[in-house]
């Protein structure tokens, strides 16, 4: 009497484990990763590791140069650069954050929606959308602060306001596709509601290519929040921000250009590795990119 064995061969792995494999075989990726996570770690524990109080001034040493008891220098209030640069990475990442979120979940509804429904509606909001394009995104948040005042809030308001518009334009683009597909066909045949293609059939789709933009749009929110600063729109003084301290290294750029130089390459460094982290999850997840 033969018996048969039963073999199972191993589940092939998961698009996400697939990308997350790609994307740490990736020199550049990696060097972004690790660049957005140190800078994220000195902005949670900047109350731990910030020598000095960020706001505490000390006329005596203003101006003071880096050196041993100053690491970075001081500036014209002789406020410490380090301590500030550490607490200012916190209004960078809170803006950049919070103002992305909110674009991708406004943004990415909006064309899931104009995608689906098409006809007239969607017409309707592209030219809305176009109206918003049609602004540059520092032109566009400098307009909305300018309304609204400069405050914290305002500024995350203002950034997402920026942003909605591209959201809105990639989820709808591969929400064209996906309507037309068998499977939305045979979820309407089942009865099921439109709002449940959307959510459950269509959504997990899109979102790949939604979190992309989401991550290469971090790059551009950290740029607009320390422009705004710079030019006095951003959070109110003394709070400290990469981009105000920036304006005030500006004014003593030729005494004291440590106080512009220090600021200015913490605002490199993080734009830098928010895009090559961006380009990496894009290569990681573009289907052409992986030659499928």
């Amino acid at each position: 009497m033969s018996s048969t064995v039963a073999t199972t061969e191993p589940a092939p792995p998961s698009a996400f484990r697939r990308a997350m494999g790609k994307m740490l075989k990736n020199p550049t990726t990696l060097i972004g990763a690790i660049i957005c996570l140190v800078i994220a770690l000195a902005a949670i524990l900047a109350p731990w590791i910030a020598p000095y109080d960020p706001i505490d001034q000390n006329i005596i040493d203003k101006l003071v140069g880096p050196s041993p008891e100053y690491w970075l220098g001081t500036d014209q209030f002789g406020r410490d650069i380090l301590s500030r640069l550490l607490w200012g990475a916190r209004i960078s990442l809170i803006v950049s954050l919070g103002a992305i979120a909110i674009a991708m979940v406004i943004g990415g509804f909006i064309g899931l929606v104009s995608g689906y429904v098409g006809g007239r509606t969607d017409r309707f909001i592209m030219q809305v959308m176009d109206v918003l394009l049609s602004f540059p995104s520092l032109i566009l948040g400098l307009i909305v602060v300018a309304l609204l005042g400069p405050d914290l809030i305002n500024l995350v308001v203002a950034i997402a306001l920026t942003a909605i518009a591209p959201f809105a334009r990639i989820a709808r683009a591969p929400t064209l596709a996906l309507k037309e597909r068998a499977f939305v066909e045979a979820g309407k045949a089942l009865g099921y509601s439109h709002l449940r293609i959307m959510l459950r059939h269509i959504l997990p789709n899109i979102l790949p290519e939604v979190l992309v933009m989401a991550s290469l749009w971090m790059a551009t929110a950290v740029r607009v929040e320390a422009s705004l600063s710079f030019i006095g729109l951003g959070v109110k003084p003394p709070t400290a921000t990469w981009g105000g301290m920036t304006r005030d290294g500006f004014e003593n750029i030729l005494d004291s250009p440590w106080l512009a130089v220090f600021p200015g390459l913490a605002i490199l460094l993080l734009v830098l590795g928010l895009n090559m982290v961006g380009d990496g999850l894009r290569d990681a997840t573009d289907p052409k990119m992986r030659g499928e």
